[in-house]
């Protein structure tokens, strides 16, 4: 079996990142050649939290459907059009197909707007057996083999690759990589396109619409720089983000990720600070040995 190749670039829809770091193992690889028309990336999340609290993890979600095989709660996830909050507690694992954004509209047979901000079972789009499916993929023993388990179960319900997925990848690009492009009349004139056509393809394809997509990919950037730490002006990441001013970003940052800038990136530089020098200390006290309460899980 062959390993895949992991993701290059960081998770920037993961709020905290330092601190999701200590409590559960994520990873992310790229798709098999067949499948890479279809899925962006395969994604594996795995946690054992026996004897402590249970842990929200927040996420900011892309313009992607997720194919998700996961205990409590498996499915076909539209996209999600706030932030999404997952319970990790106890020990578990789950498994996540990221279908391209519009290439999901094959499979689903109607436009993608539809099922914004719904889960609808696995079964429903691709006549699986739910039970079935998750067993064969999560009984896997380890990452290669839950992902040659759910390329198989895909393999068997693809359709023909759709050409728009490779349009609206290009669009998107254009939208992710330009931080002063904020309005969809500058989006629409870089795809070559009208408003009125690109807000119909996006709804088609895509699931949210082009002002949701520019907006979203903004908090992303925000939320990424923040998250690295160091002596952020917030004024001005506003500014370079394409807002007006440092209020509107504000707003819209509290909103979607929970916190304000300021707080954010002061809670991810206190994560992410190394633990005091405790070794003075240890050489004259018996206490070293005890487990540090403020030390991450292994």
């Amino acid at each position: 079996m062959t390993t895949p190749a992991t993701v290059p670039d960081r998770a920037k829809g993961v709020v905290a990142p330092a601190l999701a770091g200590r409590m559960f193992r994520m990873e992310r690889y790229l798709p098999p050649p067949d499948l890479a028309p279809f899925i962006e990336h395969v994604w594996i999340v795995e946690w054992d939290l026996r004897g402590q609290p249970p842990f929200v993890q927040r996420t900011l979600p892309y313009p992607s459907v997720h194919v998700v095989f996961d205990r409590v709660r498996s499915g076909v996830f539209g996209v999600v059009t706030g932030a999404f909050d997952y319970t990790l507690q106890a020990a578990g694992k789950l498994c996540g197909l990221k279908f391209r954004p519009g290439a999901f509209r094959a499979f689903l047979g109607r436009p993608l707007h539809t099922i914004s901000d719904r889960v609808l079972p696995l079964s429903s789009v691709f006549g699986w057996d739910d039970a079935a499916a998750l067993d064969a993929v999560l009984a896997a023993p380890d990452d290669m083999a839950m992902i040659d388990a759910a390329g198989t179960l895909l393999r068997a319900r693809l359709p023909a690759a759709d050409p728009q997925v490779e349009r609206i990848g290009a669009i998107l690009r254009t939208a992710e990589s330009t931080p002063g492009l904020t309005r969809v009349e500058a989006l629409a004139a870089a795809a070559g396109m009208g408003v009125r056509s690109l807000q119909q393809l996006f709804s088609e394809y895509v699931g949210v619409s082009p002002k949701w997509v520019i907006r979203r990919y903004r908090l992303h950037e925000a939320a990424d720089r923040l998250a690295q730490g160091g002596d952020l002006d917030l004024s001005a990441l506003a500014l370079d983000l394409g807002y007006v001013d440092q209020a509107h970003f504000t707003s819209d940052f509290r909103r979607l990720v929970g916190q304000a800038p300021g707080r954010y990136r002061d809670d991810a530089q206190a994560v992410s600070a190394p633990p005091p020098d405790r070794t003075a200390d240890s050489r004259s006290s018996p206490a070293h040995s005890r487990t540090d309460p403020s030390a991450p899980p292994p």
